[in-house]
């Protein structure tokens, strides 16, 4: 082991990483602030807000889909000096992801009630009137900015690509702060404003993503970063976005809809086991979520940049010390949440059943942390190079096999109840790490990425031929 070496490397994690890491926390606060604010409300409107951020995730999917695209090309292009192509896809990625936004806004307006109501008929019961009201409102107030979601995720990540991550913190921590302050005013009716409960939480994510949006939008435009706006003009370069995107794009739809049978499951062993599911899973993200994404966007950022160098050497290096990184600190705060969680649930609700189901699911996720740090690091190695197809193999399989199947198998076909679910949530995350490890360790990135660099012309095609040669070696 080059320590000297792996001590650099980890150096350049935490400067890449620490802006990316500062943006989570507040972002997860915000998400936790939802959460801690509609809980003062009723456990129907956590169950109502939760069941619509599952539609909700699906604009998230798409627009870290395009982001993933627009990270690779721009770090790969970055490392090569190629200006002109990395400026075309970030253009290229924002305008396909505004595009992309418009169905969601129209979905939100005229099906939210069908598709909150569709939880409980999973089950064979309906969901409670309550939860559907509640929860179709927010989904349409939230999906109207699906757009400018997409824009601010596929914005903020062809600037990490370039090595900045202080520009996207700047801009999220001060949309989130304004998201935060939104939520608990607008939806507790402080300083003289009305008392909107969930609407007002809803208005108040909607307000933040615009604001993203335009800010991310405008540090591009000026002469403040080093990425710029460009006239589309290359398919070549288009066509890559979306090799590279759409695999990224599968991969959050299939978890996503893994997870709709699976709250149905849960609701059909109680509203108050599924609302620990929302609290645990946000006590375990709000703690190791920023950690995990800093990690996914510095190995990004990192071997993408080595290999648009003509280094694979170094960009396989890289991806595994930012793995092991993720492995010692985040498994580390996962320990720490398994003694933690009988303490910090209770800040969420103070629901006997509801804290109950919680803790049991904050100490699954905190077993889970260092199998899901792994996951995410190289995860996000492999998509700096490209190859975002071994994570959708490993994320859907462990989700429909082991998340879904296990725990429907074991809770409800087998009778062990919310007990399934934990052991199929804890198998499945084991999964996707000794898949992506496998893949990192044994697949041909290096050829694929230097193969598309030469294609749009950022790499000569003589480097494409060494960028093989490593990869088999």
């Amino acid at each position: 082991m080059d320590l000297p070496r792996l001590r650099d490397v980890w150096r350049r994690v935490f400067a890449l990483a620490w802006p990316v890491m500062a943006e989570q926390t507040f972002r997860t606060a915000m998400r936790t602030t939802d959460v801690l604010v509609t809980a003062l409300f009723s456990p129907a409107a956590v169950v109502a807000v939760g069941l619509a951020d599952l539609y909700a995730r699906f604009p998230l999917r798409i627009g870290l889909g395009l982001g993933g695209g627009a990270i690779a090309l721009s770090s790969q292009d970055t490392g090569a000096d190629a200006t002109g192509n990395r400026d075309e896809a970030v253009t290229q990625a924002i305008l396909i992801g505004a595009i992309a936004g418009l169905p969601f806004a129209l979905f939100g307006l005229r099906f939210g009630e069908l598709a909150i109501d569709a939880f409980g008929r999973l089950v064979g019961e309906g969901t409670a009137p309550e939860v559907v009201a509640l929860g179709s409102t927010y989904l349409a107030i939230v999906f109207a900015t699906a757009p400018a979601r997409h824009v601010a995720l596929v914005g903020a990540r062809a600037l990490q690509g370039t090595g900045d991550t202080r520009t996207p913190m700047y801009v999220n921590v001060a949309a989130n702060t304004l998201n935060i302050a939104g939520s608990v005013a607008l939806g507790l009716g402080l300083f003289g404003l009305p008392r909107l409960e969930v609407v007002g939480v809803g208005l108040a994510t909607a307000g933040a993503n615009v604001l993203t949006a335009g800010l991310l939008c405008l540090a591009i435009w000026g002469p403040w970063t080093e990425a710029d706006f460009a006239r589309p003009r290359d398919l070549t370069i288009a066509g890559q976005l979306l090799r590279v995107s759409a695999p990224r794009v599968a991969e959050g739809f299939g978890s996503e809809l893994a997870e709709f049978p699976f709250n149905a499951l849960l609701l059909g062993f109680g509203e108050a086991v599924n609302a620990g599911f929302q609290i645990g899973r946000r006590a375990y993200q709000q703690v190791t979520g920023p950690l995990s994404r800093g990690y996914n966007v510095a190995a990004s950022v990192l071997v993408g940049q080595a290999l648009g160098a003509g280094d694979p050497d170094e960009a396989r290096f890289n991806g595994w010390a930012v793995a092991g990184l993720g492995v010692l600190t985040v498994g580390a705060i996962g320990v720490g949440l398994v003694a933690a969680a009988p303490r910090l649930v209770p800040l969420f609700t103070d629901d006997a059943p509801t804290i109950r189901y919680a803790v049991e699911f904050a100490r699954v996720y905190g077993v889970a942390g260092a199998a899901l740090a792994c996951f995410s690091a190289l995860s996000g190695s492999l998509q700096g190079a490209s190859e975002t197809r071994i994570p959708l193999v490993a994320r859907v399989s462990g989700m429909f096999g082991l998340f879904l199947g296990a725990s429907w198998l074991l809770g409800r076909t087998a009778g062990l109840g919310p007990t399934g679910a934990y052991v199929g949530v804890s198998l499945a995350y084991a999964w996707m790490a000794l898949v992506v490890i496998a893949g990192f360790r044994y697949s041909g990135w290096a050829g694929r990425a230097a193969e598309l660099m030469a294609a749009r012309g950022s790499q000569p095609d003589a480097e494409v031929d060494e960028a093989e040669e490593a990869a088999t070696d």
